[in-house]
């Protein structure tokens, strides 16, 4: 196993998992942002005024992006045991 064959292997699952985290960190990220413009406009100071929306945002998508990070996860572990499978050779 040389250095160029880790490196790609932890660059793709790097990259796999920030792909498949994106969606629900960035939808997590604008409630959060929007919510806090409410508040300050507002001037509402409740801290667990943000929890339930982000939550019910998060699970939203969740259910909606859930097949495709599966099968983005399922891609990078078939990867990976096909490299394992060619180590031996």
């Amino acid at each position: 196993m040389s250095e160029n064959m880790i490196i790609t292997i932890m660059k793709d699952a790097i990259t796999t998992g920030l792909l498949v985290a994106a969606p629900m960190l960035i939808v997590s990220i604008i409630i959060g942002l929007i919510i806090s413009i409410f508040q300050a406009t507002t001037q509402i100071q409740e801290q667990t005024l943000t929890f339930l929306p982000k939550l019910l945002a998060v699970a939203v998508v969740g259910f909606a992006a859930g097949s495709w990070m599966l099968h983005m996860m399922m891609g990078l572990t078939s990867r990976m045991f096909d490299i394992i499978a060619n180590i031996t050779r």
